[in-house]
């Protein structure tokens, strides 16, 4: 059995046999992957509600503007000091805030009994900054201990993130055929659909603290990850039955080669962060805002911008599987560059179309930008960590989430230009 040499600072070693589990594990991690995302979606899919409560607050942008802050903020310093944290209680109190903070929303509409107004709008912002920091702690903890396993956990994660996103535009389209016509019927049908996004974080705390850690292929990775000096996988295995005593685990670290910094990660990896980034600074400048606030006005009435959501989110969630077949797979690190460069072509795709196209047209922009979005994501996801030890896998796991994370904040932000030269803008 050979090794092969060491490049650019990876060990391409083979690998051994691993133990049973697989095919749970993957359902798991999507599950995992629809609870990281689905109380913020949640907030996107009923942002037609909002709009009727807080017509002059801009609600999909403001409150996307809120929620970016404190993400990245949060994951600047998790990600710094990831090293040390403990990934199990990280991912843990990340899905628990979740669960909390949707019940929340649900809480604040019933004490207000559904009325506008800047004091409910208030406490709509500050639970959504509590999304922020649980979405800091959720997906980079879980990418960081994603990126040291096979690459179909982190495929089928990123496919869960996209299937909240689909799921929530399916129910939410559900709940407003159901009541649009009753007696505060949207009402009603966001007051459904929290209930039900709240009963999925909470089976999420269950999946992640009693079922993922016991499967034989996580013990597996989890155990080599302890041998080659990861010390954010201890509580994990501990919940798993597994004990690395300290003296055992101080000589296996000894024996592994120094794990390389941060910076040197970044520095290997920057073509992969801007991507990342770059990625999603085009996806975010564009959804949701401009497609609420900029589209006019069509045949689909208030079911436009619903459509429209719905769309990018199938298309999403479809585009994650397609790095499974592997001739679609794009691995070059010149290829990923050229194609996220090109999408920028979109943004003056969707200027013309907005101003003399008509839905057809719109629908299918919307539906190729989330077709790029969830592809190139899960290419650049799955082949960053290739090769490098567990502790430095789940550090560039972090890295690459924190790159994510500012795409995200960057879009958000540029997002507010195509309100410039609008009457009534602000």
């Amino acid at each position: 059995m050979t090794i092969a040499p060491v490049a650019n600072g990876k060990i391409d070693a083979p690998t051994p046999t691993r133990p049973g589990g697989k095919t749970k594990g993957i359902v798991v991690c999507w599950f995992l992957g629809l609870g990281s995302l689905i109380s913020w979606n949640s907030m996107l899919t009923i942002g037609d509600y909002y709009y009727t409560l807080f017509p002059k607050y801009h609600p999909s942008r403001v409150l996307t503007l809120v929620y970016q802050p404190f993400a990245i903020g949060t994951m600047a310093i998790l990600a710094y000091n990831e090293a040390k944290i403990n990934t199990r209680k990280r991912n843990i109190a990340g899905y628990i805030l979740f669960t909390a903070s949707t019940l929340m929303l649900m809480v604040v509409d019933l004490a207000t009994s559904g009325r506008g107004g800047v004091g409910p709008f208030i406490a709509i912002c500050a639970i959504v900054a509590a999304f922020g920091v649980a979405d800091a702690h959720v997906q980079g903890g879980m990418v960081g201990d994603m990126a040291f396993m096979c690459p179909e956990f982190m495929q089928s994660f990123f496919a869960g993130l996209a299937a909240s996103g689909a799921l929530t535009s399916g129910l939410r389209l559900i709940t407003k055929a159901a009541f649009d016509k009753s007696k505060n019927g949207p009402r009603k049908g966001v007051m459904l659909f929290l209930g039900i996004s709240t009963f999925a974080e909470f089976l999420c705390v269950l999946l992640y603290a009693h079922l993922f850690p016991k499967l034989p292929i996580v013990k597996y990775y989890r155990s080599k990850a302890a041998s080659e000096g990861s010390k954010t996988v201890s509580a994990d295995l501990a919940a798993a039955g597994i004990q690395t005593p300290a003296d055992h685990q101080a000589s296996d670290v000894a024996k592994s080669p120094e794990r390389l910094s941060n910076k040197q990660l970044l520095f290997q990896n920057i073509d992969y962060a801007l991507d990342l980034y770059l990625i999603y600074v085009l996806t975010l400048s564009i959804f949701p805002g401009f497609l609420y606030e900029n589209t006019g006005e069509h045949q689909l009435g208030t079911w436009y911008p619903l459509v429209l959501i719905a769309m990018y989110n199938v298309l999403d969630l479809i585009s994650r599987y397609l790095p499974l077949v592997p001739w679609l797979k794009l691995e070059s690190r010149k290829g990923l560059m050229i194609a996220v460069l090109s999408r920028f072509l979109l943004v003056p795709a969707f200027y013309f179309t907005a101003k003399y196209g008509d839905q057809g047209w719109m629908i299918f922009l919307v539906s190729f930008l989330g077709l790029t979005n969830g592809y190139l994501t899960v290419c650049v996801l799955t082949i960053a960590p290739r090769g490098y030890k567990g502790p430095e896998a789940n550090a560039l796991g972090n890295l690459l989430v924190l790159w994510l994370l500012g795409g995200i904040f960057s879009g958000v932000a540029l997002d507010w230009l195509w309100l410039v030269g609008k009457k009534n803008a602000f």
